[in-house]
């Protein structure tokens, strides 16, 4: 389909990955694809309200993960828990936490990756340049707006299926 993969040697056996920039649901599958083409199954989090009959059966055959977006829902805490229990874990999360464009993006994947004590490995999917792959390997620091804007330097709008859904407001 034209899009050229970006692979990265000596992957962590765990991570969390952070994927940007999150605009249409085609995100997900061209997420989907590459990941099932290069390493297998993935393990992503995906909002409760798609785990409706049927769609429920398929997200969780394909590796999804069921999320409540309520406060106190404990999803980070369960989530860090979960490296604990699975030696290879790759678990895909889309900061911005809405397909439309957001000021803010959520932090639970970084406090996911520092209570689990596993890197973020910062994901692109670049409509411009038809690319999608992980560019880098982060460790996060425990300052969470100083590695927010850190993670959000490597995303433009130009790289959105809709660029005007996205924010860059690190440029």
């Amino acid at each position: 389909m034209g899009w050229k993969p970006i692979l990265i040697e000596n992957r962590p056996k765990q991570s969390v990955m952070a994927v940007a920039p999150h605009t249409s649901n085609i995100d997900f599958f061209v997420g989907l694809f590459y990941y099932l083409a290069y390493y297998g199954k993935p393990n992503f989090l995906i909002k409760k309200d798609w785990f409706v009959f049927p769609l429920n059966y398929f997200f969780k055959a394909i590796g999804g993960v069921s999320v409540s977006r309520r406060k106190g829902g404990g999803t980070v805490q369960a989530m860090a828990d979960a490296f604990k229990h699975h030696p290879i874990l790759h678990l895909a999360i889309a900061p911005e936490g809405s397909r439309r464009g957001v000021e803010k993006w959520k932090t639970g994947f970084l406090r996911i990756a520092d209570l689990a004590k596993v890197p973020i490995e910062i994901t692109k999917i670049d409509y411009k340049r038809k690319e999608v792959g992980i560019l880098k390997i982060f460790n996060p620091t425990g300052d969470i707006e100083k590695d927010i804007e850190f993670i959000r330097s490597f995303f433009t709008k130009e790289m959105a299926l809709y660029p005007a859904l996205f924010d860059d407001l690190h440029k």
